[in-house]
């Protein structure tokens, strides 16, 4: 995910370049200009919006490099077209930095666990007494205090559609490239359905977690594999734990399926099983 928050910087910093080189402040100035200039080759720069579904994830990752590119483009991408949102199920100020925060002045708070999770999003109590199920505080930028609002119930079905309808645009459509290169999204006639190029180089580093070999020397040696066991013995979250023992089954080190005691050891590799007593 941090290749895919570098591949966004270099497509803000090339659209900055056509900015300067059409004498636009920003993208509405860029594309505007196009629109008027007659025979012009250049396709107009469309609008990208990055969603980060689990910020506390990404800062256990790599807290410095997530940090950065998004006080980045936080702070310059919007004259570029490119809008973030970011959601995180643990408020805390290890993930939601005051960096971060500083930096994105509308917020939406759900039901928090205590106040303490209610300041580090709004800056103030409020969000621990939502009542759940869509009831959420709006902090709008030029808004002294949050409003409440109802958050509506989206369907698993009505979401379907949703993607269906708009899917059924895309052949009909001629989509711009962007700046940095490639068409984001785009399904072509007769090509399995894979991600776009930039994927490509980022799936060698994505296939094998840095803390793999760690964890599968760390379950031999106490013979046996849990999820909280190594969440509390690597210091991780629980998705990137849960992450870890699927990797781990997948290569046959660990059972399928947990027993009393956790995942038994399958592979011990040279080391000798652990001895009770």
């Amino acid at each position: 995910m941090v290749g895919v928050l570098q591949w966004v910087l270099r497509e803000m910093d090339m659209r900055y370049h056509k900015l300067a080189q059409a004498g636009t402040r920003n993208i509405n100035e860029y594309n505007a200009r196009l629109e008027s200039r007659e025979g012009a080759t250049e396709k107009k720069l469309p609008k990208l919006v990055v969603f980060i579904d689990e910020l506390a994830d990404l800062m256990m990752l790599a807290p410095d490099e997530t940090q950065g590119a998004i006080t980045r483009l936080a702070q310059l991408s919007r004259a570029t077209g490119i809008h973030l949102v970011i959601a995180t199920q643990r408020p805390s100020v290890e993930v939601v930095t005051g960096i971060i925060k500083a930096n994105f002045p509308a917020r939406i708070a759900f039901a928090v666990a205590s106040n303490t999770d209610s300041r580090v999003i709004l800056d103030q109590p409020g969000a621990e007494r939502l009542l759940g199920r869509g009831d959420m505080l709006f902090q709008a930028p030029d808004a002294p205090a949050p409003i409440r609002l109802q958050g509506t119930y989206v369907s698993e079905s009505e979401i379907l559609s949703l993607v269906t309808y708009w899917q059924s645009f895309i052949p009909s459509t001629s989509l711009a490239s962007t700046a940095a290169g490639g068409i984001p999204d785009v399904i072509t006639g007769g090509v399995p359905l894979v991600q776009i190029p930039l994927w490509y180089g980022m799936q060698a580093q994505e296939d094998k977690d840095p803390l793999l070999d760690e964890a599968i020397d760390l379950s031999r040696r106490q013979g046996r594999a849990s999820v909280s066991m190594l969440q509390r013995r690597l210091r991780i979250g629980y998705t990137r734990a849960s992450r870890l023992v699927e990797t781990m089954q997948e290569k046959g080190v660990i059972a399928g399926q947990p027993g009393p005691l956790g995942y038994e050891i399958l592979d011990y590799g040279q080391a000798a099983p652990p001895v009770d007593g």
